[in-house]
């Protein structure tokens, strides 16, 4: 049988806006630079860090803002301390200006920068914090640890506001401290130090219905969940904090508010499944049970012609999740619902162009649910998804491996299976995918045909009758000693009295269907 694993691709979906007309262009503007920097990040499979932008400013990104001179920093600096009614204003030109890397370094070398920024976030002054609280975010983001080390004093006050009572406030605080968190093992060690979890946990817990905070926790979450260092110690207090519970409600997408939380959270526990550490039943359950639902779900809109943008970065951590699971035996998998193979195969033939990646996966998932189950072998010849399966033999980029291996799957159960097989048409798939090119292609397809002609005499006569058997001659002399070997193997076996097998070197291949 067939079952792989897909671990773990540190992807992560930027927030999604509310919709409000007078910001419409806008946000247009920001999904579209949004969607070309989520792209970049998948592609380079890099740990993200998240810049909220002020949806009542111009859009602007990192580095875009001018080079300060020391003096001019310094001089920002004394112009907040001054106080006065102008210290907000003073704060907000401060956090435009820290969009320069430059900039950055010289403000966390000058004298009592971050003490600053630390007395204005724990003052009385609401919009002074949260102000404060928006220029160490700016500082977050750099992309230079030390810039990230400088904001640790900072670390117990937004750890505080994750119970603010302004949600705002909560939110800068969130994806700071996210940001925060993917910067080096030393940030990570002592914001665990502080507790960083059980606010986390806490925070969810409190504004569950908040489905900006809870995109940020998940965010934030995520960051810690992909750490390379203490793994088993920090997956260990993540699930005794109880947080992974509350973020699988939050998988299930709200039409009102979008996609964005339930994408994150979908990226956070597919991370916390494709660790090592061995979860408990009870939570890995609840999330294979959740990824089922939501799937199904996905596939019925999917199956409507409804791809709107966006949906296809669900459906990734969705399989990711549910795939591992599989492989892992964590979850049971009962009772079979023939709904989630028809997802499946919706998926793999709605994104075939537009996401080839996404389709492939869905193959992954269904090969996976087909390794270790006869019943689901069985819906999917019930269901009479095989010819569509049998139509994208035709497709590379791993698709048609992954087709071969379900294939396989379901001939591996035994002769009835394969003359269910033969009756979908499979012989003329395999007759296709013998004259590839590519090495597995060619050795998965000699695997499925060994099982299918053992297992009847028909299948013989229908492979013969659709000229297959010159085929498995031509692989004879192919430069790979292991088809040539498979292909004489069948060839001596099965069709010794159409044509002269080398029988020694048949001996040599001793086929599994494991």
């Amino acid at each position: 049988m067939y079952i792989d694993k897909m671990w773990r691709l540190k992807t992560i979906r930027h927030k999604a806006s509310r919709s409000a007309s007078d910001l419409e262009e806008f946000k247009q503007k920001k999904r579209e630079f949004e969607k070309v920097l989520r792209q970049a990040r998948k592609d380079r499979q890099l740990t993200s860090k998240r810049l909220l932008e002020n949806e009542d400013e111009d859009s602007m990104e990192t580095g875009s803002a001018p080079h300060l001179s020391p003096e001019q920093v310094r001089e920002m600096i004394c112009g907040v301390q001054l106080g006065g009614e102008e210290k907000a204003s003073r704060l907000a030109s401060l956090r435009k200006a820290l969009r320069n890397p430059d900039s950055q370094h010289i403000f966390i070398k000058s004298e009592n920068s971050i003490h600053m920024l630390v007395g204005q976030l724990s003052g009385h002054n609401a919009q002074c914090q949260l102000e404060a609280a928006r220029c160490l975010h700016e500082l977050s983001h750099s992309p230079h640890p030390s810039v990230g080390q400088a904001c640790l004093s900072a670390g117990p006050y937004l750890l505080t506001y994750l119970s603010s009572q302004s949600p705002k406030l909560m939110e800068i605080c969130l994806y700071t401290l996210g940001n925060l968190c993917a910067d080096s093992t030393l940030v990570r060690e002592k914001l665990l130090a502080q507790g960083v979890i059980s606010a986390l946990a806490s925070c969810i817990q409190n504004q569950r219905y908040n489905l900006a905070v809870v995109e940020a926790v998940g965010f934030a979450l995520s960051q810690l969940l992909q750490a390379k260092e203490d793994t088993e110690k920090i997956i260990l207090a993540i699930e005794d904090s109880g947080v992974m519970l509350d973020l699988i409600p939050a998988m299930t997408p709200d039409h009102e508010f979008g996609l964005g939380p339930a994408i994150e959270c979908a990226w956070c526990l597919h991370y916390f499944v494709s660790s090592n550490v061995q979860n408990s039943v009870r939570v890995t359950q609840r999330i294979f049970s959740q990824c089922v639902a939501v799937l199904i779900a996905l596939g019925s809109t999917v199956a409507k012609g409804n791809l709107e943008d966006g949906i296809e970065l669900l459906i990734w951590p969705l399989l990711r999740c549910l795939g591992n699971l599989l492989v892992s035996r964590r979850c049971d998998v009962m009772p079979e619902d023939t709904r989630l193979l028809a997802a499946l195969c919706v998926f793999s033939q709605a994104y075939l162009h537009s996401h080839a990646g996404l389709s492939r996966e869905s193959l992954w998932v269904l090969n996976n649910l087909t390794a270790s189950s006869s019943g689901f072998c069985s819906d999917l010849l019930l269901l009479n998804l095989v010819p569509m399966l049998i139509s994208l033999l035709s497709f590379s980029k791993g698709i048609n491996v992954m087709v071969l291996r379900v294939l396989g799957n379901i001939a591996h159960h035994g002769p009835e299976y394969c003359v269910r097989l033969t009756q979908a048409a499979v012989l003329n798939g395999l007759c296709a995918t013998l004259k590839m090119a590519e090495m597995e292609v060619v050795t998965l397809s000699l695997e499925v045909l060994y099982m299918l002609v053992s297992s009847s005499p028909r299948v013989i006569e229908e492979f013969t009758r659709l000229n297959g058997v010159p085929l498995l001659e031509m692989i004879q002399y192919n430069s790979e000693a292991e088809q040539r070997v498979r292909a004489a193997y069948i060839l001596d076996n099965h069709f010794s009295s159409f044509c002269e097998v080398d029988s020694l070197s048949s001996k040599h291949w001793n086929p599994t269907t494991g």
